[in-house]
């Protein structure tokens, strides 16, 4: 990191006042963007930039208000070309002195999803990691890609398309019987 353009990425909590904001700028280095780009294996991460203020939320506890920046290369899910996305984000992150979080492997996510227990630091570095890969596209895709439909069975056996997969579609092949037999 640049040391004119950042600042620290770990802050001890006992070093932290009360009374002040304190400022936090992270702007990864080119290598560490691309460590960071193979980690949450996307293609490319450029222009990340991490800014934001801590400040006293409480007697103990603190909280974060920052805005998270940055452009991703992905490969598009339809196509597999490289898809470019610019996000940007807004965090907010509660240090919370005490707080245990649920240990059951299931649980429902409530408004307390951005409270973490307060340890004696607080590092910024993973906060801002987390948030990125949390605002990362999940599903890019290219303008004008579009999936065909693409029917696969064995030889000498009909396909079954998307039409035959909706719900009620055997309610039609039903109805067409029996308008036949009404018939006869």
């Amino acid at each position: 990191m640049a040391d004119k353009n950042t600042s620290k990425r770990i802050f001890r909590v006992a070093d932290l006042s009360q009374n002040q904001l304190t400022d936090i700028l992270l702007i990864p280095e080119a290598d560490e963007l691309k460590a960071l780009a193979d980690e949450l294996k996307v293609s490319a991460l450029k222009k990340l930039r991490f800014e934001g203020r801590l400040s006293a939320l409480g007697k103990r506890d603190w909280i974060l208000h920052a805005d998270l920046g940055f452009t991703v290369t992905q490969p598009c899910v339809v196509t597999l070309e490289p898809v470019t996305t610019r996000v940007d984000t807004s965090v907010e992150r509660q240090f919370v002195a005490g707080y245990e979080s649920p240990d059951d492997e299931e649980f429902e996510l409530t408004d307390d999803e951005n409270t973490e227990a307060l340890g004696a630091e607080i590092n910024f570095e993973e906060v801002m990691k987390e948030s990125l890969a949390l605002a990362l596209p999940l599903y890019p895709r290219k303008e004008d890609a579009s999936l065909s439909e693409i029917n696969f069975t064995e030889p000498g056996k009909k396909a079954m398309t998307d039409q035959d997969a909706r719900p009620f579609a055997g309610l039609e092949s039903l109805r067409n019987k029996l308008a036949g037999k009404g018939e006869k």
